[in-house]
């Protein structure tokens, strides 16, 4: 399905790699206790998932965005109410992890258990919008 260069598939196909490349890094983080990375890179995960079933439908080169709750709207998709908390909440871990003035109270935050939680979440989420990548 090339357009004029485009070749949707190999974009779909790099954003998904890349997403499943950041999977592995948050697990690591997570396991070295690095818990306030491990969600943001899950941040990252989500985002690229994201861009990737953007390309799927609309074709053409993801918006340089980050909020994840916006770029699902770009997407078109239908979110319950709990998907678009994850996806507000989420959002949040870049912010926090990204800025010195929020990383501290971020790090405070991100307990074992409070971490714990949200991996379970970031993994579910993937699977989710993995499914709606599957032809």
């Amino acid at each position: 399905m090339e357009q004029g260069g485009f070749d949707q598939k190999k974009v779909i196909d790099h954003w998904i790699e890349s997403s499943d490349e950041d999977f592995l890094t948050m697990l690591a983080m997570f396991e070295s206790k690095r818990y306030s990375w491990s969600l943001f890179v899950g941040h990252l995960m989500i985002e690229k998932l994201l861009k990737a079933y953007f390309v799927k439908v609309h074709n053409e080169f993801p918006p340089l965005i980050h909020n994840l709750l916006r770029l699902s709207e770009k997407c078109n998709m239908e979110l319950s109410g709990s998907q678009k908390l994850f996806l507000i909440s989420v959002t949040a871990f870049n912010i926090n992890g990204r800025y010195d003035d929020y990383k501290m109270s971020f790090q405070k935050t991100c307990t074992p258990e409070f971490t714990s939680i949200w991996i379970e979440q970031l993994k579910m989420h993937r699977q989710w919008i993995k499914s709606l990548l599957t032809p």
